[in-house]
């Protein structure tokens, strides 16, 4: 009789990981094709970005030497996470997702601060007659409004592949708990069933 439980409990377990598996393939995770393009997008994006912080920090000096290196430090967080996921795209559905999605967004902000204070600049050497150095604030300054457009529309799309990936990840958890509710219901009933 042991043994027949025992052997009960097997096959349940077999047909509930089964079903978890199948389940597993069936929901929508994001692909590696997915991801990959989501990464190709993010190179272009940070490969027009990074010469703009250099011609940002030319123009504001020393002043705002930590917003600089802030923004490096994001653009540097993104070229690292690109690396890891070519390698293994799949490591999007995790954690780190969340942080290249949260990478991305930080850059498009900081895209559009260095905009604004471009601007800003511009309109103070315009005031104080430099005609060229307002002209190439300027273009600083639209240049800096168009990448963090670009930044942002592919932070869109890393935020909904990352949606995706938690929406499938929870209908997953929900599954594998019912299969192992159902387990654990069937081996109450086996265990409550009188012994002959």
């Amino acid at each position: 009789m042991v043994q027949f439980r025992c052997a009960s409990t097997l096959v349940v377990l077999a047909v509930g990981f089964a079903v978890v598996a199948n389940a597993q393939a069936e929901k929508t995770f994001p692909t590696d094709a997915e991801i990959n393009l989501v990464l190709t997008q993010t190179e272009r994006a940070i490969q027009q970005y990074k010469p703009l912080i250099d011609i940002e920090a030319a123009h504001l000096g020393k002043d705002d030497a930590d917003t600089i290196a802030h923004d490096r430090q994001v653009v540097s967080g993104l070229e690292m996470a690109i690396k890891a996921f070519k390698g293994k795209p799949q490591g999007f559905n995790g954690p780190l997702g969340f942080a290249f999605f949260e990478w991305l967004d930080d850059a498009s902000r900081n895209a559009a601060l260095c905009a604004g204070g471009s601007s800003n600049q511009a309109m103070s050497q315009m005031m104080a007659a430099n005609k060229d150095g307002a002209e190439s604030l300027l273009h600083l300054a639209q240049s800096c409004a168009d990448v963090s457009t670009l930044i942002y529309t592919v932070s869109e799309n890393a935020g909904s592949l990352y949606q995706r990936y938690v929406a499938a990840e929870q209908e997953l958890a929900e599954q594998a708990t019912e299969v192992a509710q159902k387990c654990t219901d069937i081996l109450k009933k086996n265990s409550a069933s009188p012994k002959k």
